[in-house]
């Protein structure tokens, strides 16, 4: 309690002590006193009480101080957080309702901010165990055993090493209010440009980490932890990138159905998955999607087109990151609600193909077309290796050594490049693949264009047919 019920007593000196010169003064009731080896250090003190009190200062009944100097004793001993403080929390309110794929991402760009915002790097751990405890255990979280979520080293035993490298963190990183300064903003800004060995970044890579560390910024701001965004401060935009696909890398018909059909050749596993990778083809499907596909989802006329409605997606993502630990995420279809739904009509080579595959491997107990060799589900790895066979079967060996059809999604880039070529309407193209119109604009401008000057060409001899008349 504060109060002007204040009496300060002359000095007095106490003979055989350390310090002799006792300054004694009360406030409200309370007696206080302090001892100065020094009699000019006694004075000192004295004088200052009586220039608060002069000034009609109050004084606070618990410590005996002015209240000047009680404020700026609570703004000392005032526990200010650090960024590592910050980003776990940044990290843990984003993790309810982000998918496993960006939790991943979240993480991952937090790690590699977090361990160059140090004060110095004195006794720090190696990069990579320092980087694994950040990502895998300070960035990722579970639920402990009363229902909370909390980070996963204080939900399972981590290893000696990681918290070790958890401590050192906790204790070496900046303040987040160090953040307001352009050379911390630049310290962190260039690290998002470089790999954990040191090597230049993909352009995307830096951009997807940038956006989280923008977003992390803004949530200090929405905090009161900095008064203001600073990324202004500093000269610093992040790399431009060329989201366009590269069409010379793009299968065209004849190549795609070639690679399908290698697919086929390599065994019961390639057999398998044959009607998978037409999926991605004819149907434009993610591998996420495909992979998730029940035979309740087609409709398989004996002729003529049929459907396909997609209403989930499963990535790969690993255990630690979904909300179940499985290392799949089931999740709604990307960019779209949770229940949203996708019909894509299926040509007729693709409806023979989802028959016969029904025909000769059947179903999993859940509906499942396509599984793993155990029955579970479809791993990146398997069909990746088989892809890769089928690559070798068809390609040349120059050809093989390109990025030509380098990985399985070229196939869905593949059969939304044929739909556009056909002259589909952009707008259905891209209900069909689940694009935005932006997006679609944004990576098939090339293909879009060409099918724009066919269509002008159209336009313009309509034009001249009816000046002939």
């Amino acid at each position: 309690m504060l109060t002007y019920d204040v009496q300060i007593w002359g000095i007095r000196k106490r003979e055989n002590r350390a310090k002799p010169y006792q300054l004694r003064w009360r406030v409200g009731p309370q007696p206080f006193s302090k001892s100065f080896k020094l009699k000019a250090q006694a004075d000192g003190r004295r004088a200052e009480l009586l220039t608060a009190l002069r000034q009609r200062e109050q004084f606070d009944t618990e410590t005996g101080i002015p209240a000047s100097e009680l404020e700026a004793l609570r703004a000392a001993q005032e526990v200010k957080p650090t960024w590592y403080d910050h980003v776990r929390d940044y990290a843990q309110m984003k993790w309810p309702d982000a998918s496993a794929k960006h939790r991943a991402s979240i993480a991952d760009a937090l790690a590699t901010v977090t361990q160059r915002l140090v004060k110095d790097d004195r006794g720090a751990p190696a990069p990579r165990v320092l980087r694994r405890a950040l990502y895998s255990w300070a960035f990722q979280f579970a639920v402990d055993g009363d229902g909370v979520l909390r980070p996963r080293v204080e939900v399972k035993d981590a290893p000696v090493e990681i918290k070790a490298a958890l401590d050192w963190i906790s204790r070496k990183s900046v303040e987040i209010s160090d953040l307001e300064t352009p050379s911390a903003i630049r310290t962190a800004l260039n690290a998002l440009k470089l790999r954990l060995d040191g090597k230049a970044a993909a352009e995307n890579t830096v951009k997807r980490k940038y956006t989280v560390f923008t977003n992390c910024l803004r949530y200090a701001v929405e905090r009161e932890l900095l008064p203001t965004l600073p990324l202004g401060n500093v000269d610093w935009t992040p790399p431009e990138t060329d989201d366009e696909i590269d069409f010379r890398f793009v299968p065209g018909p004849k190549l795609a159905g070639k690679l399908i059909t290698a697919v086929g050749n390599q065994g019961e596993r390639g057999r398998h998955l044959k009607t998978f990778f037409g999926c991605l083809y004819y149907a434009a499907n993610r591998p996420g999607e495909a992979s998730n596909l029940r035979d309740t989802d087609f409709v398989l006329p004996e002729e003529g087109w049929g459907e396909v409605l997609l209403s989930t997606s499963t990535p790969r993502v690993g255990s630690g990151w979904t909300d179940t630990g499985e290392s799949f995420d089931t999740r709604g279809l990307k960019k779209r609600a949770r229940k949203a739904t996708r019909s894509v009509p299926i040509p007729p080579v693709l409806v023979r193909m989802v028959r016969e595959h029904i025909k000769e491997f059947g179903t999993a107990d859940d509906g499942r077309l396509f599984r793993a060799v155990q029955g579970g589900h479809l791993l990146s790895k398997e069909y990746g290796e088989v892809w890769k066979a089928a690559r070798q079967a068809v390609l040349t060996e120059a050809e093989e050594a390109s990025p030509l059809a380098e990985v399985p999604y070229c196939l869905r880039a593949a059969g939304v490049s044929l739909w556009l070529a056909s002259g589909v309407a952009p707008a259905e193209v891209a209900r069909r693949a689940g694009h935005s119109i932006a997006v679609l604009f944004r990576f098939y401008a090339k293909a879009i264009h060409g099918n724009q000057n066919r269509s002008n060409q159209q336009i313009q001899d309509a034009l001249e047919a009816a000046e002939e008349e």
